[in-house]
Parts: C-alpha cells; sequence; structure tokens
C-alpha cells in the first residue's frame, strides 16, 4: 500500500508519533507539507507546536515565505509564536530577510498587534540583526 503524504501530518494536537514520522522523511517529501506544518504554530501551547517548530526549522529557508505570509493576517498569536519560535531562531543571515516586516510592526503596529506586544517582540528581534 502506498503512503500518502498527508497521512503523515498530525491530526490532532497530541499527536506525537506523526511528528515523529515527519523527522524521518526526506527533504522532497517533506517539502510540501511546510504550509500544512505552519499551521500548529497558531498555538504554541498545543502540545506538538514546539516539535513542530523545531521540525519547521531545520527548513529555515524554505519556510520564509510561509511566516511572510502569516505576517500579513489578521492573526497576531499566529504572527507572535512565529516570530518568538522561528523567526528568532533562525540563523542570522535568514533573519535579516523579515527586516522590513520587523520595522513595519515595530513603528506602526497595529492595535491588536500592540495588544499581542508584537511591537516589543520586533524590536527585540531587530536589535540582533547587524
Amino acid at each position: 500500500m502506498v503512503q500518502r503524504l498527508d497521512d503523515y501530518l498530525p491530526r490532532h494536537k497530541h499527536d506525537f508519533e506523526r511528528v515523529t514520522k515527519l523527522n524521518n522523511l526526506d527533504r522532497n517529501e517533506l517539502l510540501p507539507l511546510l504550509p500544512s506544518l505552519m499551521e500548529w504554530m497558531q498555538d504554541i501551547n498545543w502540545p506538538i507546536a514546539r516539535e513542530v517548530a523545531q521540525l519547521l526549522l531545520t527548513y529555515p529557508k524554505d519556510i520564509i515565505h510561509l511566516i511572510k505570509i502569516v505576517l500579513t493576517i489578521n492573526d497576531e498569536p499566529w504572527k507572535y509564536w512565529c516570530l518568538e519560535y522561528l523567526v528568532k531562531e533562525m540563523p542570522d543571515d535568514l533573519r535579516a530577510d523579515f527586516k522590513d516586516d520587523l520595522l513595519c510592526i515595530a513603528k506602526r503596529p497595529t492595535e491588536s498587534e500592540k495588544d499581542e506586544d508584537l511591537d516589543e517582540l520586533a524590536i527585540e528581534i531587530l536589535s540582533t540583526l547587524a
């Protein structure tokens, strides 16, 4: 029986078994699953979310555009978790790809971004850039 890649995606917030299987996939198998895995960053309090974050960070170049999409959405907690658990943990040269996004949040935050302290987090990350 041929296993579909979707069969590897977590089905619930306690699906550690599937996250373990994901870690065993090769890059070409995992890349198409990255957008779906990003959804697990919507709430870092879900039990598998931190493990998914670690998995995503093994492909930092490949998740840059996915994070940038999240930064355009009106879901401030999701933005916060992506900045805190992904962008902050990226190599310096890749973190710099977010400079314009971070400057926008830091200098012109929306009220909801302020409410979630995204402006402060953006300033913190900007301070780490050369």
